[in-house]
């Protein structure tokens, strides 16, 4: 039986896999609550830093998930895979009322398409709209 490769964080040592700041995903944001803006790092939830600019922000964010990497390696913790360094398989098992189950389906018969190509078209639609307007 062949093992599944985990999206959860791992830790890749033994492969030689060390993982370097600016690896991970950001997000900078102006805060009117702390009028800063402030960065956030998706691979780390609990981080958050705050800066005069956008660039001084993210600059902060960086330097602090480098300093809990550092953390993280000489405790032996395990430390989170870069979301852009991870594999997906491309199949997702959602769980669904039944009356949008019906719904979704009836849509799919009557545009002659299968059920998951109506829902991969309806997942898409955003991200082309998000893309075009770019």
């Amino acid at each position: 039986m062949k093992k599944k490769k985990s999206t959860r964080s791992t830790s890749k040592r033994g492969s030689g896999w060390r993982p370097r700041a600016e690896q991970y995903l950001y997000t900078v944001g102006w805060s009117e609550d702390d009028e800063a803006y402030v960065a956030r790092v998706a691979e780390f939830p609990s981080l958050a830093a705050h800066g005069d600019s956008q660039e001084a922000a993210l600059r902060e964010i960086q330097f602090v998930v480098g300093v809990v990497l550092k953390d993280l390696t000489r405790s032996k913790e395990p430390i989170p895979e870069p979301l852009g360094k991870r594999a997906f398989s491309g199949r997702l098992n959602v769980r669904m009322p039944s009356y949008l189950h019906r719904h979704l389906a009836i849509e799919a018969a009557q545009q002659s398409v299968s059920l998951n190509q109506l829902i991969n078209f309806k997942l898409e639609a955003p991200l082309e709209t998000t893309v075009t307007s770019q």
